[in-house]
């Protein structure tokens, strides 16, 4: 995850805590998505960017089958993917405005998409997607709402590590007002240092929230052709597949 604001602390200064609060195989089901909605391509996808790609751990599942390229706007997470994926090339950027010059068999936007609030920020993602994918390349976007069927909830985990020390959180998102356009969650973390030492934090974040019919048009807007999976079981996302044409 990424861009909740300048002065988020999940993806700064805590950002070490990231593998225990959101341990690497929590992800290994979504890597397994994502290389099924690859297979939508009309060619085969080798190489792979992946955008707001936060401490890699969707990447570290899928860098075995695809030539992965990271992009993150924290340097703090990017410096704990390196640490999780050597060899594997980083870079700096914002989804709304990266170009790199070079495109990619497919794009990959896990739920760092829900970072972009407004219709223009939301836009302008899904135009860096379709420039750095190549003609008959996918690009898939794993958002954790839509506001077709989005419902406040309350959430905890976190894990341990071997040094002693842990993590653990709290989530509680709250109703969106009508018609708004953005959610807001509430996040408590609880962090033990491996000598025993505890502390608390708290941050708020606000992530965009909108219908699947505005996806789908801004994905068409962007260019792309778009195809819309409706995950079955689990957390029953909505997530989206933008074919970029052939000439």
């Amino acid at each position: 995850m990424t861009m909740p604001g300048p002065g988020a602390r999940l993806y700064g200064d805590l950002a070490r805590w990231w593998p225990l609060i959101s341990p690497v195989e929590v992800y290994e089901e979504d890597a397994g998505i994502a290389a099924e909605l690859f297979a939508l391509a009309g060619r085969p996808v080798r190489e792979v960017l992946e955008l707001g790609s936060g401490g890699g751990h969707l990447a570290s599942h899928l860098r075995p089958r695809y030539t992965m390229t990271l992009v993150d706007l924290s340097p703090q997470m990017l410096a704990v993917s390196r640490e999780l994926n050597p060899g594997v090339e980083h870079l700096p950027g914002d989804m709304r405005d990266l170009r790199l010059g070079r495109a990619f068999d497919a794009v990959l936007v896990h739920d760092a998409i829900d970072y972009m609030t407004t219709p223009r920020d939301l836009s302008a993602a899904f135009r860096t997607a379709f420039e750095h994918c190549r003609p008959g390349g996918v690009a898939v976007f794993f958002p954790d709402h839509v506001a077709d069927t989005f419902e406040p909830l309350t959430d905890c985990g976190g894990s341990d590590a071997d040094d002693g020390g842990g993590a653990r959180y709290l989530e509680w998102s709250l109703p969106p007002e009508p018609g708004a356009t953005t959610v807001r969650t509430e996040y408590t973390f609880t962090l033990r240092e491996a000598d025993g030492t505890v502390r608390a934090a708290h941050e708020t974040h606000v992530t965009g929230l909108f219908p699947v019919a505005d996806w789908q048009r801004l994905l068409g807007a962007a260019g792309f052709r778009v195809t819309t999976v409706r995950e079955n079981g689990g957390r029953e996302r909505t997530m989206f597949a933008g074919h970029r044409p052939a000439p």
